[in-house]
Formats: structure tokens, C-alpha cells, sequence
């Protein structure tokens, strides 16, 4: 990952921009730095593609009436951000916000599968960026740990710590599970999606 060396660009400024069709990489717009992603690895996407299929199961058999989208899809923060989660979860109550370009507005859950080139980008700026906005849930899930840690907004519009899991190295049943404040009900047993 790197920042294209550009002034601080606006959305309609990003929208605008013409890439080669041949171009590998994504790009997203993060505090008006225009960031180029490689395209993602084999085992991001099984990991991706893992959690797409149990959520979109999950929200249609609870009959839950949100949408779970994967990236890349831009989800429109303000002129300056409008960053590519891996999976973004658009609740029922939100779907005036999907529109045919994007998703414009603060969705209810935004999901980010960390590489090996993106730790800073994930871990800090995207966090700082969805606190920032009140994304009120942001999962970290990483392929190389075989871990998922949700972050939850609290009292005070910060991230906490509610949960982690790991399908790694342990006795204990529970720790195997991710439970959501966004999603209720969920017991997702992160053993099934490494």
C-alpha cells in the first residue's frame, strides 16, 4: 500500500479519476490521501469469501433485513473518506443509504481482513476513520493468527475491545465464538472460516 502523492482530494475529485482497465490494484480515498491497494492474496479471499457467505446465511435465515456487501464498494463518510471495508453490513433500517455508486453514509458494521501490507492502514488509520464516524462495530479479522476481534463504540464514541476469537489453541468452546451487538443472536465459530 502507498499514498498517491496528490493534493487532498475530495470524493467527486476520486469519482473522477480514470484508471487503466489493466490497472491490478484497488484504490480508496482515506482522509483525502488517495491509496492504492494490491489486490488481495488467495487466503484473504477464501477468508472474505468465508465471511460473506455465513453473514448473508445468518442475516437471511434470522430474517434480520439488512444487506452485507464486499468489497470493493465505497462507503461515502464525509467529502475526504470514503475507504473500501472488506465487508460492510448496511442494517434495514439504513438502506436509504445504498445508492447505485455507493453506500453514502455510516453503515452498522464494517469488516477488515488484515495483510501483511496493510497492518497500519487497518489496525490504525481505518480504525481511527470508522471511530471517527461512528461505525458502531468494526471487526479485525486476520488469516495469519486465524483470529476475529470486535471492536464495539462505546459511551464516549471510542472503540472497546468485546470480543475476540481464535481458531487456534484452545479448550474452551467460547473462545472459538464472535458474538455482535450489530447482529444479534450471532455465535459464529471462527473454526469454520480458516
Amino acid at each position: 500500500m502507498e499514498a498517491i502523492a496528490l493534493d487532498q482530494l475530495t470524493y467527486q475529485q476520486f469519482r473522477e479519476l480514470e484508471f487503466d482497465d489493466n490497472d491490478p490494484f484497488h484504490y480508496e480515498l482515506l482522509d483525502g490521501e488517495l491509496m492504492q491497494k494490491s489486490a488481495p492474496s488467495p487466503f484473504h479471499q477464501e477468508l472474505s469469501g468465508n465471511l460473506y457467505t455465513f453473514l448473508r446465511a445468518f442475516i437471511q435465515e434470522k430474517q434480520i433485513g439488512g444487506k452485507i456487501f464486499y468489497s470493493p464498494i465505497d462507503v461515502f463518510l464525509n467529502e475526504y473518506n470514503a475507504p473500501q471495508p472488506d465487508l460492510v453490513f448496511v442494517s434495514a433500517a439504513k438502506q436509504h443509504l445504498i445508492t447505485n455508486d455507493s453506500i453514502m453514509g455510516v453503515p452498522d458494521l464494517a469488516v477488515e481482513i488484515v495483510s501483511p501490507s496493510s497492518v497500519r492502514r487497518d489496525r490504525y488509520q481505518k480504525r481511527d476513520i470508522y471511530e471517527r464516524f461512528g461505525i458502531p462495530e468494526y471487526w479485525i479479522a486476520e488469516w495469519e493468527t486465524q483470529s476475529i476481534e470486535v471492536h464495539a463504540l462505546n459511551e464516549s464514541g471510542r472503540y472497546v475491545l468485546t470480543g475476540l476469537a481464535s481458531a487456534q489453541g484452545s479448550k474452551n468452546p467460547e473462545t472459538f465464538l464472535i458474538r455482535s451487538a450489530v447482529l444479534p443472536e450471532l455465535a459464529l465459530d471462527v473454526r469454520a472460516l480458516f
